[in-house]
């Protein structure tokens, strides 16, 4: 039986202890979360057998995060897929999508399957796709195929574009950006050619089925999600939102854990609106953004604007966050570009766990503020979130080993050092206030 199966039975999994230790949560309080479909655990049984280590997304968890990589017809090969799959592990990515659209697409995914600790996600249609001439030679066959196939293979979450329907299409048509969603344009395209209603939403049922002899868990892509502040919000997004809740719901029947993707381009403003008509229209399934991105003028840069719609996400209620890479927009991320983009969403991941006030989220940015003030510069490397490049950054001005006990770095020097002069003004206010105690009474009579 799948989690949400043994949850609704009131059956405790080794999978849900095993989550409810790593989440410092009661293992009764997961079960619960996992029954009502706020929570979930996404293991296929085959990649459980590999050595997968069971995470959980849900509200109740720690915001999580998520980094793309994959190689495509350009550029890459399975070396370095292994090479950003171990950068973006290493540094604290809670799940993995494998987002291949080139060639050795088994090869590489198998290998990344082997090789991962942490969930692996994938878009079948890329894979599918591959396959023919043109998307409009695929049949709804291929594509059920193709889940099984991947199924099999160990992916344990698969973004599937069912919530686009014909109706929805027009709705694009004065969007600045139309379709972004490489999915959900492929199956705009399929259902445009052949007039017919999108094959992933007639077969949803079927689908369901394999995915649940897996245990595989549904991640409802989000085709028109908006590819720019300008076409965030409307109508197009809201109408798919809408039957995204259907089919959440559908799977939930069936016996399908499920997670709802969310937008990839919306204002500060309109944020919380987004997470709050989310949990409304899904019934709080746990909710997976793209950034969100709040400018577009920052190409280059998205990590960074990216990751501040994130926290706020975050801290709405969105319980993953898909990263963004310097790259986005303008290229195939690189090892490096990896990097970046997983240290900007664990800080906004982290961020958002402060911020909604989850129980030990602060202690670590304490106990780095302690080891910065006492000028314990290895603690303070050893919290960091990539103490590697805290390291370089130190040492790039002051490399010599005497000055990792220093009481300054480059930026103050040994005179200018805030820190060390408070400190010095307590050490002179606390000897003052020994000495008064020390004075005979009426002494200063």
């Amino acid at each position: 039986m799948t989690q949400i199966e043994l949850a609704r039975q009131g059956v405790v999994s080794p999978e849900m202890e095993y989550v409810a230790k790593r989440e410092n949560l009661d293992p009764e309080l997961v079960r619960s979360e996992v029954a009502r479909g706020r929570m979930i655990i996404p293991a296929n049984t085959v990649h459980l057998g590999l050595g997968l280590e069971p995470m959980a997304i849900g509200i109740k968890a720690k915001c999580k995060i998520n980094a793309n990589i994959g190689n495509s017809a350009v550029t890459s090969d399975v070396e370095n897929e292994l090479a950003k799959l171990k950068m973006a592990v290493d540094l604290g990515a809670d799940t993995v999508m494998d987002l291949s659209t080139g060639g050795s697409i088994d090869s590489i995914r198998q290998a990344i399957i082997k090789a991962s600790k942490v969930p692996i996600g994938t878009v079948p249609m890329y894979q599918a796709i591959q396959q023919v001439k043109k998307v409009e030679d695929l049949t709804p066959q291929d594509l059920l195929a193709m889940v099984e196939h991947q199924a099999m293979q160990g992916v344990d979450y698969m973004t599937l574009h069912a919530g686009i329907l014909r109706d929805y299409i027009p709705l694009t048509a004065h969007r600045l950006t139309g379709i972004v969603s490489r999915g959900g344009s492929l199956m705009a395209q399929w259902m445009i050619a052949h007039n017919l209603e999108n094959p992933l939403y007639t077969h949803f049922d079927d689908l369901c089925d394999i995915m649940r002899q897996y245990d595989v868990s549904w991640s409802l892509g989000d085709s028109l999600r908006p590819g720019s502040l300008a076409d965030a919000s409307d109508a197009a997004q809201f109408a798919e939102l809408k039957t995204l809740g259907e089919l959440t719901r559908r799977a939930w029947a069936r016996g399908c854990q499920v997670m709802v993707e969310g937008p990839g381009h919306v204002p500060m403003d309109q944020i919380a609106m987004n997470m709050e008509k989310q949990a409304v229209e899904c019934s709080e399934a746990p909710f997976y953004v793209l950034g969100p991105l709040v400018t577009d003028i920052a190409p280059g840069y998205d990590h960074i604007t990216s990751a501040i719609g994130a926290a706020l996400a975050g801290w709405h209620g969105a319980s993953m966050l898909c990263y963004v890479t310097p790259k986005e927009h303008l290229g195939l991320p690189e090892v490096e570009d990896v990097r970046q983009g997983v240290v900007a969403y664990k800080i906004a991941a982290h961020a958002a766990d402060i911020a909604r006030h989850r129980t030990g989220a602060r202690d670590r940015d304490d106990a780095l503020s302690r080891a910065r003030y006492s000028f314990n510069w290895e603690e303070q490397f050893r919290l960091s979130l990539d103490p590697e490049t805290a390291r370089r950054m130190h040492d790039e001005t002051l490399p010599q080993e005497a000055f990792k006990s220093a009481a300054f770095c480059s930026m103050c020097g040994p005179k200018f050092c805030s820190m060390r002069i408070t400190e010095d003004i307590r050490k002179h206010a606390a000897a003052t206030a020994a000495l008064v105690n020390l004075e005979p009474a009426g002494a200063g009579a």
